[in-house]
This record gives C-alpha cells, structure tokens and sequence, in this order.
C-alpha cells in the first residue's frame, strides 16, 4: 500500500470507528453505475465541511486493492445484490490536491511536479516489470500497466479545485492544471473512475471548458446525488432521538439547503451540535466571515439591495447559468450569488415547469448570523443594522398593541430603506416587514403567503415550543387603510390554520399610504365571537 497508489483503509476505517457516523455507503451504487462507461467522469462539488473528504476516503476503501469486505460488511451497501462486483478490483490513484499545493507553496507547476514524481515513484516500486521499458512519463506508465496486468485505475482527487480557490486570478496557472488533468484521463483506456471533489464545479473559459467530459454533480443540480449532499431529515431526527437534542430547535439553525427536492442539513454543524449537546455556530466558526464580506461588497447590479432583501428573510430570483465557476468573473449580481451558493452561504432551488424559475435564499440561522456579524463591522450597512437592532422594540410594540409606536417604527424603517423598497405593492411592503421584524425569527417560525381559511395570510409568525409569545397574522396594504387589512383577515377566516393559538392570537393590519408616505397599524387580539 502507498501513500497516493492503493492507500491503506486507515483513513475510512477511522470514519467508520467516530462516534457519529451516517452511512452514505449507497454513494457506491451510483458510482459503480458509471464504471467503464462514458459517464466514468464524475465532479461533484459541495460547500466545505460537507463530507467531500470521507466519501473520497470511502471510494478509495471499496475499489482499492486492500481487502475491504469486513469495512463495509454493516453497510447499507453490502445489502445491495451485485455490489460487490468493482469491491478491491482496480488500482486507485488517490491525490489531495490542497496538500501538494501547499507543500509547493501555491505554484501550480511545482504542485504538478510533486504530484508527478511521488506518483510515478510508487508505480515504480510497485509495477518493476511492467515499468522496465517505459519512458518516465504518468501516462505512459499507467498504459503499460494497464497493459500488463489488466486492472484499470480509478482516479480520486479531492480539493481539485483549490488552484481557482487560491490564486484566483493566476489564468495561466489555471489552464496549465486544467491541460495537465485532461491529457492525463480524457479517452485513456486506463481510467475506470474518475472521481473529483472541490467546492467549485468545473472552470468554464474557452476550450478549458475541456474538462466537459466530466458530469457536474453540484449544490445546485445534484441528480440523483442529492441525499448524499448532507445529512438528510430522517438521519438527522434519529440523531435527535439517540442524543436528546430538541429537532426543532436543530432544525431551524441547520437545515435549509434544498438540493433538488431534499432537505439538507449541514453535516459538521449537526455533528459538533450532537458531540457537545449544544446548539451553536459550527460551521461558521471554520472560515472567517471575511470571504464573505468581500463578495457582497461587490455592489454591482443592485447587490446589495439583493442581500438586504435575503437578510430580511425574502427568497430572490437568481439566474446562475452565467456562472464561469470561479471566484473573480463576475459580470453581475447573479454571478455573486452563484458563488455564494456554491460556498454554502445560499441554498437554491429551481421550481416551475415550461418557464423555470431559480431562486435563492439564507439556508437557516446558522448561516442567517454569518451575514450579520458580517454587515456589523462593514460600512453601507447601517440602516439595516439599525432595522434589526429596533425590531425587539418593534416586537414588543406590536405584543403590546401600541399601534402607534409600531406604525412609526416601520415609517422610519421605510425612510431609512428607500433604496431596498420601490413600495410599489403589498410585495414590497412585506419585505419592509420581515426586516422590521428581524429578532422574531428567535422565537417564531415567519412564513410569507400561508394559506390559511379561504385564502393566504401576507405574514405568519407561529411561536415556537416553549414560547410564550403570541401567534399572529399580518396582513397588508397598500393605499388602503389598516381596518380594510383587519377585515379582510377576519372575513377569509386567515386564523382557521392556527387553530391551536386561538386563545394566544393576535391579528395586525398594516397600510403604506403612498401620498402621505405614512404607515397606518391596527392591532386586535383574537375574539371568536367576532370571527
């Protein structure tokens, strides 16, 4: 066994003794699918800490030459008939980019000539025979290996894309690694499997597009690897129930990522929030928030209008098919927020049929207090600072019924926001108050256009567990009147899908009035003889 030829099963056997481990194993099935096809290219690309590394450990186990049986005897994938057919039957070749890179001082050409010479030193120990009249070069070596034993490789290269991570703008660099990945595994016969992992998908410029041999598996289309994206919902309640972790509360701080039509939680958070039996900012803590800072300061195309409004807890439209996959062409606000996808800091999902429609959104609270501790030590934004700052006074306002004090609140919001809000409608107006309301999100879930009675709520704020905030209703509009609003919420019975807060309720009618440029607030607690 080397170091990059047939690594030991070290690596996975650790993954497999950790005391939190959820069994992905079925990963194999989808690989093996693709096994001396045309498809054998495989790049799938996820935020950090997302379990990148132990699928590559995984993959290196089962099809590697060490015997493996008694490593995935308990495993889902031992249950699957056929399985077994690739199990220790190539040869692996197992690189981790990052850590040649760093040990070349982040140059590609030396990074490339490590990679090389400690490669092909081991093919050399171990294939003396095969080797004896072969010039020194990767490929040739790995043909006549090929040719003399007929064992085929699999590739596995993790963090392939740390070069574009690293020296972002080195463009040479970048197609000098590009070149020497494709002529070592584009239509060789030597390759069974090449498998890539990164964070970013691969690089799109001219004919460096020339890695499109590879299938893209990503955050944001995941096929059928979705589920093995992260840690899925029923992985996560049962981790719930065997460390006595509130799912709810986990829930909220940690899922959100919605890969195709999966719910996806952060695997190291959920992880370090079981070990510790805490709820706390785990993955976040693993990067400065600074990488964050610096692309939503990109104010291009109304960034920061966008960001303002995933802040305040809206879902954006987003086109990212003119994402070039790196980290420095960005041609308008989409092109950031792609990134911001890819690096984990947005979920995103398509919805639609004949015209499809992309949005993208803050994942959960976890991520939610990033942008925040972000924007705080960042200058242009102050107003919405000082909207999240006043919105547990706004709240209490509200709880109190002091409409008033709440119909100044949001006026001064509005003043301080004009750049963030056309008011154009009750759309616009919502907006408004899902920032004014920031701090409720501590103690309610807010959903926007809840059906509920004969139609849909504008706002819905339903108190969590052990709250005892009341429930309530928002509704809106706009140059109207608040009594119009309170109506209306009574008229469609808005509060027939909170029935189990009927003794807690609160209804509030809010109207913009565009001539005067005032907010008017009504506020009644719920009365069912009057509903």
């Amino acid at each position: 066994m080397g170091m990059i030829l047939n690594p030991s099963n070290e690596k996975f056997a650790e993954v497999l003794n950790s005391e939190i481990y959820i069994d992905k194993s079925m990963f194999i099935v989808r690989t093996n699918k693709v096994i001396n096809t045309l498809q054998k290219y495989v790049c799938v690309s996820r935020p950090r800490r997302f379990g990148k590394s132990v699928t590559a450990d995984m993959l290196c186990a089962y099809y590697g030459q060490e015997d493996s049986a008694s490593l995935f005897a308990g495993l889902k994938i031992a249950q699957v008939e056929g399985a077994q057919k690739y199990q220790n039957q190539f040869h692996v070749i197992h690189w981790n980019v990052l850590d040649y890179f760093s040990e070349s001082g982040n140059h590609t050409n030396e990074m490339i000539a490590l990679l090389l010479e400690d490669t092909m030193s081991e093919l050399e120990s171990e294939f003396p025979d095969a080797l004896k009249h072969v010039r020194r070069n990767l490929s040739r070596m790995l043909s006549a290996i090929y040719a003399k034993t007929g064992r085929k490789f699999v590739f596995v290269i993790d963090e392939w894309d740390c070069i574009f991570r690293r020296n972002k703008e080195d463009i040479a660099s970048q197609t000098e690694y590009l070149d020497f990945l494709r002529n070592l595994l584009k239509d060789k016969v030597y390759v069974a499997l090449a498998y890539m992992t990164g964070i970013l998908p691969v690089k799109k410029y001219g004919e460096h597009s020339a890695l499109n041999m590879f299938t893209e598996i990503s955050v944001a289309d995941a096929g059928q690897y979705a589920e093995f994206t992260g840690f899925t919902e029923t992985e996560v309640k049962v981790l719930c129930d065997q460390y006595s972790m509130e799912y709810d509360e986990v829930n909220r701080w940690y899922d959100g990522y919605r890969i195709n039509d999966i719910s996806v939680y952060n695997p190291k958070s959920v992880v370090e929030a079981m070990l510790r039996r805490k709820i706390g900012n785990y993955w976040t803590q693993t990067e400065t928030y600074e990488a964050l800072k610096i692309y939503i300061q990109t104010n291009m195309d109304g960034l920061h209008e966008k960001v303002e409004q995933l802040i305040a807890g809206e879902k954006i439209e987003v086109d990212i098919t003119s994402f070039q996959n790196d980290m420095t062409t960005f041609c308008s606000a989409d092109d950031v927020l792609a990134l911001l996808i890819h690096l984990g800091y947005l979920t995103y999902y398509e919805s639609g049929t004949d015209n499809r429609i992309s949005v993208c959104w803050i994942p959960n609270l976890e991520v939610q207090q990033e942008f925040i501790r972000c924007i705080k030590s960042t200058e242009g934004w102050e107003h919405v600072m000082h909207a999240i700052r006043q919105s547990d006074q706004l709240l209490e306002d509200t709880i109190k019924g002091n409409e008033t004090a709440v119909g100044e609140a949001l006026r001064q919001l509005h003043y301080e926001n004009t750049s963030l809000l056309t008011y154009s409608n009750e759309n616009s107006l919502s907006c408004l108050i899902n920032l004014a309301y920031y701090s409720a999100r501590k103690y309610y879930t807010v959903l926007r256009e809840l059906e509920t009675g004969e139609g849909f709520a504008d706002v819905v704020f339903i108190p969590y567990k052990n709250t005892c905030k009341p429930a309530m209703i928002v509704e809106l509009k706009y140059n109207q009147n608040a009594d119009t609003a309170i109506d209306q919420i009574k008229e469609k019975r808005y509060h027939g899908a909170l029935s189990q807060y009927l003794d807690r309720l609160l209804i509030v009618g809010i109207n913009y009035d565009k001539k005067t440029k005032e907010h008017s607030c009504k506020i009644e607690r719920f009365q069912s003889d009057g509903m």
